[in-house]
Parts: C-alpha cells; structure tokens; sequence
C-alpha cells in the first residue's frame, strides 16, 4: 500500500475508520435484531415449554402496545425505557411490579384465559389489556 492508501480507509483518516466500523456494527445489530424470526413470538429452547413471550414497551409515558391478545401460557414483558420509573399493576390484584427504572423490565406468564387490564401506580393514565384466550 502507498502512504495516502495506508492513512485512509473508504475515504476517512484512520481515526474516521474507527468510527465507520462502530457505525457499522451498531447497524449490523439492529439489522439484526428486526430480521424476520427475532419478532415478539420467541421459544426456550433449553428443553422446558416452548410458550411465547410478548413485549410491552413503556416509553413517553405510554403502553405499547397498549392492548394486546395473547394465549394462554404467554409470558408477556414490560421493559421501561422513559428515563423515570414505572409500575406494571393489574387492576384486580393479580400482578403487581416494583417501579421499574431505565430499561428494567417486569414478566407475568398469563395461565388463564380472561381480560387482564393493567395501569401504572405513579401515573394512573397510564393503561392497558392483556386479552388472554384458551
């Protein structure tokens, strides 16, 4: 390699470089991780139940999916990523989290079928349903 092609890499110093190659790693993850196969339908494949397991985002003090309809045996997660806590708290006492801080989450498994609303104990208009059928 000559001196100019040594210093530059796809068009960028060396030190650019570096930064290309994060970028592009971090764009490879999130490639990734919205591939088709890698969605909110998940299976354990350590040898124990194969159930799915749903995610419920809580972000700008907001469920989402607000409402959702899973089967029976659904683990759903709630992962809080607004930058105060939150509570996951069914309305008839049937789950209740911790206030869960930036990016922790909280899981119920939903055995029996039923309407499950739900609602943060900070912020009461924050609410949701999970809608559980056989």
């Amino acid at each position: 390699m000559n001196r100019i092609q040594s210093s530059k890499f796809f068009g960028f110093k060396r030190k650019g470089s570096v930064v290309v190659a994060i970028a592009v790693m971090v764009l490879s993850g999130v490639a990734a991780s919205s591939a088709p196969g890698n969605g909110v339908a998940k299976s354990n494949t350590a040898g124990r139940s194969t159930a799915p397991v749903t995610e419920v985002k809580i972000d700008n003090f907001t469920f989402t999916p607000g409402d959702i309809t899973v089967k029976a045996g659904t683990q759903v997660t709630w992962i809080n990523h607004d930058d105060i806590p939150h509570t996951v708290d069914s309305t008839d006492g049937k789950f209740r989290s911790d206030a869960l801080d930036t990016d922790e989450k909280f899981q119920f498994r939903f055995t029996q079928p039923g309407e499950y609303p739900f609602y943060c104990r900070m912020h009461p208009r924050m609410t949701g349903k999970i809608i559980v059928q056989p």
